[in-house]
């Protein structure tokens, strides 16, 4: 595991002395992360790196993730769709299990942190707890890392009364804010530029990687990383490649996995390997959650880099790969209009077509791409990386210990 020291030769040393300055006053304080999977997806990965960078600078960092049944997870996958806008049948049977899933946890679990800082709607229910004895002094924050611009209102209704509850929340962009009673706060997402997955690699490392999985280096590679998750649009993707194909020669990897809390992703990965229809050139890579360097290395052998979602959190998979300093094509939806600018930071697009036509114009612009990548690497170094992160996470902890004062900006 990496020091935060290691840190200083990316993010300046400055910045990591008082990254380390602003944790010491948080000695003695716990903080206790609670979500619902330690593998798979963004929270997951974020909290990985996240907690024992916490613990190094002086934070006692803790973190836990609630238990639930399959049933619980279809329900809480079709409260993530709703929340997006997707239209879903949540039954009122579904918000009962929901429910009793939490009452459950509630037993099961030590709430021992000062702070309780609870990611996402599927352990939101655990802040009733909150008006028990002995819990009434912590402070509870939720997270959200959801795009909320177009929730369905039944759906985000149920979860406001919950929310409310919370001391502060936590978006990450201002265009996922409600209206709420409580105290909204931004904090973009993050990568860590060390972490396996992020690190430099060795052209003998990615080679090796491509000859595994018997990937042509020399012809055009566009490549999407992530679950196989319907929003995502992996079938979209497919449109995409056979739409350039028709005019650049390519080959196509769709490289993901699944999440313990996703029951979709099978279904999904099935209707992709469908839609393929055994074409040589595609490659659909099922990565267990530890292939960090094998994505690694997909993304630093790509001419291009594609993010098709059709709604999104943040995208993590943007940052990382304009972190490699490639031409990122991503949807301008959720948090990705963050991470890129047009037509400097990298390419957004609205549509199946206008994708193609841009993998097509940085396909046969080579300088072109090569400037859009290193622009987009320069965006994520001054904003998405852990350290920043890492330093608006101490302050959200060191406010949580003060009252609420006009000297705070919320959203």
């Amino acid at each position: 595991m990496r020091s935060i020291r290691d840190y200083a030769d990316i993010a300046g040393k400055e910045t990591i002395e008082e990254i380390e300055k602003l944790g010491s006053y948080l000695n003695g304080k716990i903080v206790q992360n609670i979500n619902s999977t330690p593998v798979g997806g963004g929270v997951a990965e974020i909290l990985s790196r996240m907690v024992p960078l916490l613990k190094e600078v002086g934070v006692d960092a803790r973190w836990d993730f609630i238990k639930g049944g399959e049933k619980f997870f279809e329900i809480t996958k079709k409260i993530h769709n709703s929340l997006h806008g997707v239209e879903e049948n949540i039954s009122e049977n579904d918000f009962k299990h929901f429910l009793d899933v939490m009452e459950e946890n509630l037993k099961d679990m030590n709430l021992i942190g000062d702070i309780i800082f609870i990611h996402d709607p599927q352990p939101i229910g655990l802040i009733k707890v909150k008006d028990k004895n002995g819990f009434k002094e912590k402070k509870f924050i939720w997270r959200c890392h959801i795009d909320l611009s177009s929730a369905n209102m039944k759906t985000f209704n149920f979860l406001k009364k919950f929310i409310e509850k919370y001391d502060y929340s936590v978006f990450s962009s201002p265009l996922f804010s409600n209206k709420l009673k409580i105290p909204q706060i931004l904090i973009s997402p993050s990568i860590d530029p060390l972490s396996d997955k992020n690190k430099d690699l060795p052209p003998e490392t990615i080679n090796e990687v491509l000859s595994r999985f018997k990937i042509d280096p020399e012809r055009n590679i566009i490549t999407q990383v992530s679950r196989f998750d319907r929003l995502k649009d992996p079938l979209g993707v497919i449109d995409v490649y056979r739409l350039v194909k028709k005019h650049v020669d390519c080959q196509l990897v769709l490289a993901g996995g699944a999440a313990a809390d996703d029951p979709e992703a099978t279904e999904v990965y099935n209707e992709v390997i469908e839609k393929a229809g055994g074409d040589k050139d595609i490659f659909i890579l099922n990565l267990p959650p530890i292939s960090n360097i094998e994505i690694n290395a997909l993304q630093r052998a790509s001419t291009v880099i594609l993010q098709k979602s059709i709604k999104e959190g943040f995208g993590l998979t943007v940052s990382e790969g304009l972190w490699k300093s490639k031409p990122v094509i991503a949807s301008a939806v959720g948090g990705i209009p963050l991470q890129i600018t047009h037509k400097y930071s990298g390419l957004l697009s609205r549509t199946t077509e206008g994708t193609a036509l841009y993998v097509k114009q940085i396909l046969q612009n080579p300088e072109y791409a090569k400037q859009l990548g290193e622009n987009g690497h320069n965006h994520v170094k001054h904003n998405f990386l852990i350290t920043r992160h890492l330093r608006d996470y101490i302050l959200l902890f060191l406010k949580t210990g003060y009252p609420q004062t006009q000297d705070t900006v919320y959203l």
